[in-house]
């Protein structure tokens, strides 16, 4: 056990990794990890470069899979990645965990998890209305595209509330059972 301490920073980017794979599960509209594993890594990955590159990174190797594997057939070429927004979120998100989670609990933990699912639905559904002939470049067509998003909104949250309870629960029983394995204290 003592050897897996020393290289607690991988063996926890490896679990973000396979949290990211679960993307290839079938799974509602929007229940995904992806507000949960940024908010996991804001809160315990601190000033690291594995801040940004762990949940980025997993993130972007579970879109090459899901695009080119799952949804082969929607695409007529390879896709590198999906909607910038997604990324954007993304980014924003582990910098709201990362300032938001500095004492990890119960409450900091939901409150996070719902901005987050606030800020991902607020990012992305701009992007929409902007990049898309659909809506018109006006603030009507700004609050058309929220109100079409609302749907995805309520999975979007569930998906952040189990993958943040997942992510922080296991975290939590594994340093309770191994605490040389403890990168951040719950408060």
């Amino acid at each position: 056990m003592n050897h897996l301490a020393k290289h607690k920073w991988w063996f926890f980017a490896g679990f973000i990794f396979v949290i990211a794979l679960s993307r290839l599960l079938p799974h509602p509209y929007n229940f995904t990890p992806v507000g949960g594993m940024a908010l996991f890594a804001g809160a315990l990955f601190g000033g690291r470069k594995l801040l940004w590159l762990v949940p980025i990174g997993a993130y972007l190797i579970s879109d090459l899979l899901v695009n080119n594997i799952v949804y082969a057939s929607y695409y007529d070429s390879f896709i590198w990645m999906t909607s910038p927004a997604v990324y954007l979120s993304l980014a924003a998100i582990i910098l709201m965990g990362h300032l938001m989670l500095q004492r990890i609990n119960a409450k900091n933990m939901v409150l996070a998890s719902v901005s987050a699912s606030v800020l991902f639905f607020l990012i992305t559904n701009a992007f929409v209305w902007y990049a898309s002939p659909t809506y018109p470049n006006t603030i009507a067509g700004l609050m058309s595209s929220y109100t079409a998003g609302i749907p995805f909104f309520w999975n979007t949250l569930a998906g952040d509330l189990f993958y943040c309870a997942l992510l922080f629960g296991s975290y939590s029983l594994l340093v309770k059972k191994y605490p040389a394995f403890r990168l951040k204290s719950f408060a």
